[in-house]
Formats: structure tokens, C-alpha cells, sequence
């Protein structure tokens, strides 16, 4: 699971089990949110987790209004 500034400065998060991989697909503009958006300026998080539901239920608390606020907080 991560989070990653765009050069608009907005946020995006997401998650994969191969984390260099979806950095390099961000910055060379291949992956489908940030492509029609600015491209990845930089990782501001990543957490490693043992199952892939883990990472997925972080990753929708993290877009939550309470998870936005915790993200804030202590994430970024």
C-alpha cells in the first residue's frame, strides 16, 4: 500500500505487490489514474502487509473520511 504525491500536489493511493514496478508505471505515465493527471513527483508512504485483503481494507480506511484525516495526521 502507498501514497504518492502528483505534481498538481494532489494525493494518490493505491496498493501492489510489486511496489517498484507501480512507481516506475507512475512515473513513465503508464498507469491509468495518474496518466490523465500529472505524473508522480514523489512516495510520501508505503506500508508492507502479509495479505493482499489487509493492504485493500488500509488502503479504502485510508480514503474514509476518518482514514483521510489519520492519513494527514500521522501518514504525511
Amino acid at each position: 500500500m502507498y501514497i504518492i504525491q502528483l505534481r498538481d500536489k494532489s494525493l494518490y493511493i493505491g496498493y501492489s505487490s510489486n511496489l517498484k514496478q507501480r512507481i516506475q508505471s507512475h512515473l513513465n505515465g503508464e498507469a491509468k489514474y495518474t496518466k490523465s493527471y500529472n505524473k508522480m513527483t514523489s512516495l510520501l508512504f508505503y506500508a508492507a502487509f502479509n495479505a493482499k485483503e489487509k493492504a485493500i481494507q488500509f488502503e479504502k480506511y485510508l480514503k474514509s473520511s476518518s482514514g483521510f484525516a489519520f492519513r494527514n495526521k500521522h501518514l504525511i
